[in-house]
């Protein structure tokens, strides 16, 4: 069994910020703006954030001179994953099943789709 270990969550603009970063595998404040889609927010704004970032350990720097140098410390698998386990245990009670059913009620997932998923999971 899988151990689920805690992470702190994101905002949105802290995500946008690590959606980039995660992109680029690491860079400039420069760098990280530049990749950010319009509109772009100031770089001050985004300087702001990968402060908070690397508060909650999600970042880390490299300094060169005056110039730091980002990089993500959680993957964006990472990430995702521990989401989508808050989210299940948060509002299905823990259980993926019932996760997937709702998805299909909501017909956001078809029957296609679950055969296609079958199939994956048959061929791991």
């Amino acid at each position: 069994m899988e151990t689920f270990f805690f992470m702190k969550t994101l905002t949105k603009a802290e995500e946008q910020v690590m959606q980039s970063l995660w992109k680029l595998k690491k860079g400039f404040l420069k760098d990280i703006v530049e990749s950010m889609p319009d509109p772009k927010p100031h770089s001050n704004t985004v300087a702001t954030i990968l402060k908070i970032l690397i508060d909650k350990q999600f970042v880390e720097t490299t300094v060169y001179g005056r110039m730091n140098e980002y990089a993500p410390l959680v993957t964006k698998q990472q990430y995702s994953k521990n989401t989508l386990n808050t989210v299940v245990k948060a509002y299905f009670g823990g259980s993926f099943p019932q996760a997937v059913s709702f998805l299909v009620e909501e017909n956001k997932l078809s029957v296609k789709d679950l055969e296609l998923l079958l199939k994956q999971l048959k061929n791991k």
